[in-house]
């Protein structure tokens, strides 16, 4: 809680208008380092995870290993994990109640032990991101579950012990019931397919972890996954892919900006959607190398976005695009269809000057000449990376809050813009207070 307070009390002051240049380095991917983490609960042998960033959401998911019982050991981004003797099959409130992606050790708990209690998840209010399909899937594999007091309990019915394999279908291609239900059946008995299953790059990163262990899954990265279970798992030494949301807010950093600037390491097939859209727009992407972007700056103008599952535009790219939007010439129209409450930046970008109307889920945004630099809160993860970018354009200085959300999801992000020549930094209002209060003798 004192991190917590420690992060709402800095502040990011960016001076905009000024060119960047050079290469920025791409962190591991976040949702995916979240999902290895819990998978590495799947097995009683040492696993070790490489390219692991440095973020707030990260060490939340450490300590909620931790409490289970793992044996954790990190050194730079490297994490070395022993879940052996995990001591408790239930996870802390206080953690998970922080953290949506920490709910995702229920498939694996239950798989190795057989029962297990979490409450209900926390994290950015963006929406309801409801855990039914989670629960559907798991039932449908033999557990018993039920929701009491804000924890789920699910245990696993029969003398045997074992999750049974089964067909499932999933109303939606949820991201996180896909890999809920595919690392319980890594263990489970007999074969489990999963079906309307999510696509995300990081369901084939967990799946390729999953496999290096020794789980057989086939499909992954397509709508019809196919698990089929074994008895355990054996240890592994597995690299996080690139961040695919850290690498698209960098290319939009770079179109704003008016400047050309590389990033690796990149999977470019990862941010395919989101490079068509900014080429759309006016700027050029090129790819330098198998792992390597370029963005060729250019004039903006308007197009329209509409957010998809995976392989369509991400969720997680479209306040970021909004915020490029609101300088490009002629209309644009936003439709959020993946959360509901996924458009409170727009109040912020509109203090910056910005032309937004919003109706329901739609955003309807026509361009200006400039945005002016304003104090500005960040709503959630991907708002403060929006509310970053519109800041390095605007004419004069813009102040944002709500860093701890910017912490969760972005590794050094100041840091990497600063290297690139941008001109901000990162202030602790409260003790530049006390320096103002501090009698001079």
């Amino acid at each position: 809680m004192a991190a917590h307070l420690e992060e709402q009390q800095s502040v990011l002051e960016i001076w905009g208008q000024t060119p960047l240049k050079g290469e920025v380095t791409i962190s591991g991917a976040k949702n995916s380092a979240l999902a290895l983490m819990a998978g590495s609960l799947l097995c009683s042998e040492d696993c070790r995870l490489r390219n692991l960033p440095s973020l707030a959401d990260i060490n939340r998911m450490t300590q909620v290993l931790e409490a289970l019982g793992v044996n954790l050991e990190r050194n730079g981004d490297i994490l070395d994990i022993n879940a052996q003797d995990i001591g408790r099959s239930q996870a802390p409130y206080e953690l998970v109640s922080q953290l949506r992606a920490s709910f995702f050790v229920i498939g694996p708990l239950l798989a190795r032990l057989g029962q297990t209690s979490v409450p209900l998840p926390g994290g950015c209010a963006i929406g309801a991101r409801p855990v039914d399909l989670h629960v559907r899937g798991l039932q449908a594999m033999g557990a018993d579950v039920r929701i009491e007091h804000g924890e789920v309990h699910a245990c696993v019915k029969g003398s045997r012990n074992r999750l049974q394999g089964a067909k499932i279908y999933l109303d939606y291609p949820s991201v996180g019931a896909t890999e809920t239900i595919m690392m319980a059946a890594t263990l489970a008995e007999g074969e489990t397919i999963i079906e309307n299953a999510a696509q995300e790059p990081e369901i084939t990163d967990l799946a390729d972890f999953c496999c290096s262990m020794g789980a057989k899954i086939q499909g992954a990265g397509t709508n019809t996954i196919i698990i089929s279970g074994v008895e355990k798992l054996h240890s592994t030494d597995y690299s996080v892919i690139p961040d695919r949301i850290e690498a698209g807010t960098f290319l939009i950093a770079g179109a704003i900006t008016q400047s050309e600037i590389s990033l690796s390491p990149v999977v470019p097939e990862h941010l395919a959607s989101a490079i068509a859209k900014l080429q759309a727009i006016g700027p050029k992407v090129i790819i330098e190398d198998r792992d390597r972007l370029r963005v060729i700056p250019a004039p903006l103008r308007a197009t329209d976005i509409e957010t998809l599952p995976f392989p369509g535009f991400p969720t997680d790219m479209q306040a970021q695009f909004m915020a490029l939007l609101t300088l490009s010439e002629g209309n644009s129209v936003v439709s959020e269809t993946v959360f509901e409450n996924r458009l409170r930046h727009v109040a912020e970008l509109q203090r910056m000057g910005a032309d937004i109307r919003v109706k329901g889920n739609i955003a309807l945004v026509r361009g200006v000449p400039f945005l002016s630099g304003a104090p500005v809160m960040a709503t959630d993860l991907r708002a403060s990376a929006a509310l970053v970018l519109a800041g390095l354009a605007a004419q004069g200085k813009t102040v944002v809050q709500g860093l701890h959300h910017l912490d969760r999801g972005y590794d050094n992000l100041e840091g990497k813009l600063r290297k690139l020549g941008a001109n901000l930094r990162r202030v602790d209002v409260l003790s530049e207070k006390a320096q103002e209060l501090t009698p001079v003798n």
